[in-house]
């Protein structure tokens, strides 16, 4: 990718005339360049003429001045200031983060407690949050055992079970979250599973947020060497990326969880997201929004892992108040997905996704092409794939028995126009 000139950038939808002439500001750093098509740098740095850059700005500017740009942009859409402003928190009330986090993850697992201990450098762990009302919970020595060893650790204490979980990742351990659950209901394998992964993220999280601090100071310094502005971009994309990866291992987990809690034996959730992404690449839908449209079709259900598991056990009819309960589920997902501020992006499309294409849906009642176009894709893969696994109350139907329905009910509850992709790509 060092000579743009006289190319043509197909994949994007973007030409670029042979005889046109190309500005390159790269300065022999290949990692700039990956860098610029993250940031959609790209654009403004090798398809424009110069004649054209320089109308844009008074000059070009330096390479310190990029990377502080760079760097200025990363903190804007990672720091803890722009991610808590969703939940409208105050990132000085550190207590009241931590405890909306511990109460996430009661809710989430039907635990009895849970709380959060974390470990400031040079000091003692400490209590940092809990779900419960006692805010004199106490550092035992099996919590001091758990962060220092980095070990997890179970116990059975007056009929309750007790686990604590390590903070930590591949580079450090700040601190242990303990959980508390009755002894009769222990926590499932996938929980557990899932918890390590919370645990982890959570580290990885307040990791970026510490390196944004130094990243402030180095950008606000105006001798600020370039050695360094790398340095720290290398440190910051990294993880970034780390960052990604268990987030990607997070929702994961978590769409098992909710298939467990929702006693679906399908591995319903992935196989939603899977279709939901088919079709994506069938409609030719970009990259961006294929990840995001994969993350919901995974997590369209998750307010059911906030419903009593007694719903799903019920073998006779449900009351109009449970029926209402699983019928409001994707309420419950969306405010609970108000607390993991990464996902905020695919909250729309799950709120949405029991809308109906003649507007006689919820939760607003829109229709049409007024429902998000992820919501739309979802719910449709969602229908199939509900309609393809065997239930309780009925037997899976044939792949071409659950096309003929979704055709049946096309331009009433579902956009034709993905029901059209999802016959195309079935038959």
């Amino acid at each position: 990718m060092d000579n743009f000139e006289n190319s043509r950038i197909n994949e994007s939808g973007l030409s670029q005339d042979a005889d046109a002439k190309t500005i390159c500001l790269l300065e022999n750093d290949p990692i700039e360049e990956i860098f610029a098509l993250n940031l959609g740098d790209f654009l403004c740095e090798h398809l424009i003429s110069p004649d054209f850059a320089h109308k844009i700005g008074d000059k070009v500017k330096t390479k310190n001045e990029r990377l502080k740009d760079q760097l200025t942009e990363l903190i804007s859409i990672y720091s803890i200031d722009s991610t808590l402003a969703i939940l409208g928190f105050d990132s000085n009330e550190d207590y009241i983060i931590y405890n909306s986090i511990a109460k996430t993850i009661k809710l989430m697992l039907s635990l009895e407690k849970c709380v959060i201990f974390l470990a400031k450098k040079d000091e003692d762990i400490k209590l940092a949050g809990t779900s419960s009302e006692n805010t004199n919970e106490k550092v035992t020595p099996h919590i001091e055992k758990s962060y220092k060893d980095e070990e997890v650790i179970m116990l059975n204490e007056n009929n309750k079970q007790i686990i604590i979980f390590p903070m930590k990742n591949k580079f450090e351990c700040i601190g242990a979250i303990e959980i508390t659950r009755d002894i009769e209901k222990p926590l499932e394998a996938e929980f557990i599973e899932l918890l390590k992964i919370t645990a982890g993220l959570f580290v990885t999280s307040l990791g970026i947020q510490k390196l944004i601090e130094q990243v402030k100071k180095v950008v606000a310094n105006d001798e600020a060497s370039t050695s360094e502005l790398l340095r720290l971009r290398a440190q910051l994309t990294a993880i970034i990326g780390d960052l990604g990866d268990k987030q990607q291992a997070f929702v994961e987990k978590l769409a098992l969880a909710v298939d467990l809690k929702g006693k679906y034996k399908n591995h319903h959730s992935q196989r939603t997201a899977d279709l939901s992404r088919e079709i994506c690449n069938f409609l030719e839908l970009n990259e961006k929004t294929k990840d995001l449209i994969y993350y919901a079709g995974l997590l369209q259900n998750i307010g059911k892992i906030t419903i009593d598991e007694q719903l799903f056990d019920k073998k006779g009819k449900l009351t109009q108040e449970e029926w209402d309960k699983l019928q409001e589920h994707p309420n419950a997902g969306v405010s609970l997905l108000m607390n993991i501020n990464f996902m905020s992006e695919v909250v729309p499309y799950i709120h949405y996704q029991k809308e109906r294409w003649d507007g006689l849906g919820k939760p607003e009642g829109l229709g049409g092409f007024s429902i998000p176009f992820g919501s739309r894709i979802i719910a449709v893969a969602d229908a199939y794939c509900a309609l393809t696994e065997e239930r309780p109350h009925r037997k899976a139907l044939s792949n071409t028995e659950a096309l003929e329905v979704l055709k049946s009910e096309s331009a009433i509850k579902w956009d034709p126009n993905v029901v059209n992709a999802l016959v195309k790509l079935k038959s």
